[in-house]
C-alpha cells in the first residue's frame, strides 16, 4: 500500500520520521500496527490551523479531522474525552458528548491544560498518543475521509492516513452524530 499524499507536500513514512512527531505521538506510532499506513508531511507552522492548511493546499474541509478535548464531572469524578470530527463539522458537546460521558456540564479543555496534559502543541493535538485514561470518541463520518489530515502533535507537521484507520485507533469508540454541520445547529 502506498502512503497517503497531498499534492504539493512530500509524504514521508511516519514510522521512519518520528522526529516530526511530538514525543507521545512518536511513541504511539512506534507501537501501532497500522502505522505503516501513516504519512507525515512537514508544513509551515503558520499553516497548523485547519482552515489555513486547507486553504493553502486547496483541500476541502471534509479532508481534515480535528481532535477536540472535552472534560466534565459526575459525582466529583472528572471524565475526559478526545473527540475526533471532520473539519467541516462541530462536536455536539451539549448533547451527544454530555450523554456519552454521562457528565453534567461538559466543556472544552482550556488550551494550557490540553497542551500540558497531552504533551502536544496547540494546533497539533491529535488522537494518536493521548493518555489512555481518556476516552476516544470518533464521529462515524470520519471513516469516509479518503486521506485524512490530522495533527502530529507539533505545529510543523501533519499526519495523513485513511479516515477509516482513525476508527481503528486503540480504544476508539465510533459514535453516530458526534458532530453536526454548523449551519444545521438547533
Amino acid at each position: 500500500m502506498s502512503l497517503p499524499t497531498i499534492d504539493g507536500l512530500v509524504s514521508l513514512p511516519a514510522v521512519q520520521h518520528l522526529d516530526l512527531l511530538a514525543p507521545p505521538v512518536a511513541e504511539a506510532v512506534s507501537a501501532w500496527p497500522q502505522a505503516e499506513h501513516l504519512a507525515v508531511v512537514e508544513i509551515d507552522p503558520s499553516l497548523a490551523d485547519t482552515a489555513a492548511m486547507m486553504e493553502a493546499f486547496s483541500l476541502p474541509l471534509t479532508a481534515g479531522a480535528n481532535c477536540v478535548l472535552v472534560a466534565g464531572k459526575r459525582d466529583g469524578e472528572e471524565r475526559v474525552a478526545a473527540c475526533v470530527v471532520r473539519s467541516d463539522t462541530r462536536v455536539d458537546v451539549n448533547k451527544i458528548v454530555k450523554q456519552t460521558l454521562d457528565v453534567r456540564r461538559p466543556s472544552f479543555m482550556p488550551m494550557d491544560r490540553a497542551v500540558g496534559e497531552s504533551g502536544m502543541e496547540f494546533g497539533g493535538i491529535t488522537p494518536i498518543g493521548l493518555p489512555t485514561s481518556w476516552r476516544l470518541l470518533v464521529d462515524s463520518r470520519v471513516s469516509t475521509i479518503e486521506v485524512a489530515v490530522i495533527g502530529s502533535g507539533l505545529r510543523r507537521s501533519k499526519l495523513l492516513l485513511p479516515g477509516s484507520l482513525l476508527t481503528r485507533l486503540p480504544g476508539a469508540e465510533v459514535i453516530e452524530d458526534l458532530a453536526y454541520q454548523p449551519d444545521s445547529a438547533t
